[in-house]
């Protein structure tokens, strides 16, 4: 099993992964000079993926454009790790995969290159202390190999990918049977179709390694949603391909790492980007749209808010949000989760035959990757801290953390894995402008109430973000296609 995420963990390598953070901490404004004002026709908040790509399209269309951006970098979930040797690793999202046609096409026009994640050799299933080799090219596919629970989680997985396809994905609050499924959460599910233990443990990696949240966290409905989603228009989104690696959400990683992306759609804007200013404050008028942030205030005809849900609601309106979308963003919390990775002179694990891929029942480190650049040197392995784990461990040293992610590599790899050149680590929970990775999750009930303001523009403030788009939610891939429909509905408005 793997992440979605960031990419998957839109994700972190899965998983993750979406539009930049903006909103609240309150920095100190002491003997600071009044924020300077401009206009433009329309404004920004956020610079990630989703507040790029729109700022991108609009400013394509010859629409006057700034982005207001409250970290001091731009690309939010997206985000690349300098490590020895001059190299990089991600902190964030990482992987591209199969009908992730939008991202892909971004970063080919944007003049970078992708290459395979590495999938040769073996992956490991390591389990109540046995370790398993394993292929992904077998007959359960990306199910590992449990005597005991493979064939049910198998068959758990047939059987979700079955009920998504009754998914509506522009309304799946519209779907049939929407009104069961939004009633329980993802373990009722499980505990109601899966009964060995092996069996829900395997369910319960494929939930956290997707959403960095627990079974118990979501709702079965948006479970259904999130894989229906995993696909494109003549593609149907199966569990499958949002757990697999190769073919599959995470089979491709980006020359030079994933930020490069809005790295570069940034340096294309230019002074458009104002970044390290925080919005605090969106004042509607009739004729006009007025954004407050720290370094400046910009006056507009439209203004696109493209930061996850949670972040979005901790914004100051005026006049206030109508209900149901102010209650949204009390309804959708971020998923938990921290990015490790050891950095070693050479990837030693492949000489023995391993893939870099595991799945553990043994924590933190229970699923990893290898993360070594195109190159080859340094090794580079990588491992997502989910969910409750990470909840757990949220403020434990650094040192700490470090001894207990090393020791789970020794058990997979042998005391080698002991030894890094360095080591590095993410926590996003941590991050003041995210609050969490790698996307915003849905409890039971949200998307029933709730979902109907996910997209819904109020009078001139409009939503991006990956939590707002109907193919690849959740992902780097889903985020550029909400900011290319934000900056679409906008320009409708414009002219």
């Amino acid at each position: 099993m793997s992440e979605h995420r960031f990419t998957r963990r839109a994700a972190i390598g899965g998983a993750a992964a979406g539009a930049a953070g903006a909103a609240l901490p309150r920095a100190s404004t002491a003997g600071a000079a009044a924020p300077r004002q401009m206009e433009a026709d329309v404004v920004v908040v956020g610079a990630g993926l989703a507040g790029l790509m729109a700022a991108r399209r609009l400013a394509h269309a010859k629409k006057s454009v700034v982005v207001l951006e409250a970290d001091n970098r731009v690309g939010g979930r997206v985000l690349n790790l300098p490590i020895v040797g001059g190299k990089i690793t991600e902190g964030g999202a990482e992987f591209i995969g199969e009908t992730q046609t939008h991202i892909a096409a971004l970063a080919k026009t944007l003049g970078l290159k992708t290459f395979k994640t590495y999938n040769e050799g073996n992956n490991l299933y390591y389990r109540n202390g046995t370790a398993l080799p394993y292929n992904t090219t077998g007959p359960l596919g990306p199910v590992p190999p449990d005597p005991t629970g493979s064939a049910e989680a198998f068959k758990a997985l047939q059987q979700l990918n079955q009920m998504s396809r009754d998914i509506n994905l522009n309304e799946p609050w519209n779907s049939a049977n929407a009104a069961e499924y939004d009633g329980q959460t993802f373990e009722t599910w499980k505990n109601n179709n899966v009964f060995t233990p092996s069996g829900k443990f395997l369910l319960d990696v494929a939930c956290t390694s997707v959403f960095s949240a627990e079974p118990r966290d979501v709702s079965l409905l948006f479970v259904l949603f999130y894989i229906a989603a995993a696909g494109d228009e003549t593609h149907p989104g199966t569990l499958d391909r949002l757990v697999t690696t190769s073919p599959g959400a995470q089979s491709d990683r980006i020359v030079g790492g994933t930020q490069l992306i809005p790295i570069r759609m940034a340096k294309g804007l230019g002074k458009r980007v104002v970044t390290g200013s925080p919005v605090r404050k969106i004042t509607q008028k009739k004729d006009r749209v007025i954004v407050e942030s720290d370094k400046l205030t910009a006056v507009g005809q439209r203004v696109i808010v493209a930061i996850p849900p949670a972040l979005a609601g901790r914004l100051q309106y005026s006049p206030a949000l109508p209900a149901l979308r102010d209650q949204l963003t009390q309804r959708m919390p971020m998923g938990s989760v921290m990015k490790v990775i050891a950095v070693y002179d050479e990837p030693f694990w492949r000489k023995d035959g391993w893939s870099g891929q595991v799945v553990s029942d043994k924590g933190p480190a229970q699923v990893t990757f290898d993360n070594t650049p195109p190159e080859g040197k340094p090794g580079a392995l990588m491992a997502f801290i989910e969910a409750s784990t990470s909840r757990r461990l949220n403020a434990v040293s650094k040192g700490t953390l470090r001894s207990m992610v090393l020791d789970n590599f020794a058990t997979y790899y042998g005391d080698k894995a002991r030894s890094p050149i360095a080591f590095y680590e993410k926590r996003w929970d941590n991050d003041i402008w995210h609050r969490g990775c790698p996307v915003a999750v849905l409890p039971p009930g949200v998307l029933l109430d709730y979902g109907p303001a996910i997209r819904r523009p109020v009078g001139r403030i409009h939503w991006a973000g990956t939590e707002t788009a109907t193919f690849w939610n959740g992902y780097m891939d889903g985020a550029v296609r909400s900011g290319e429909r934000a900056a679409a509905d906008v320009l409708a408005v414009l002219a």
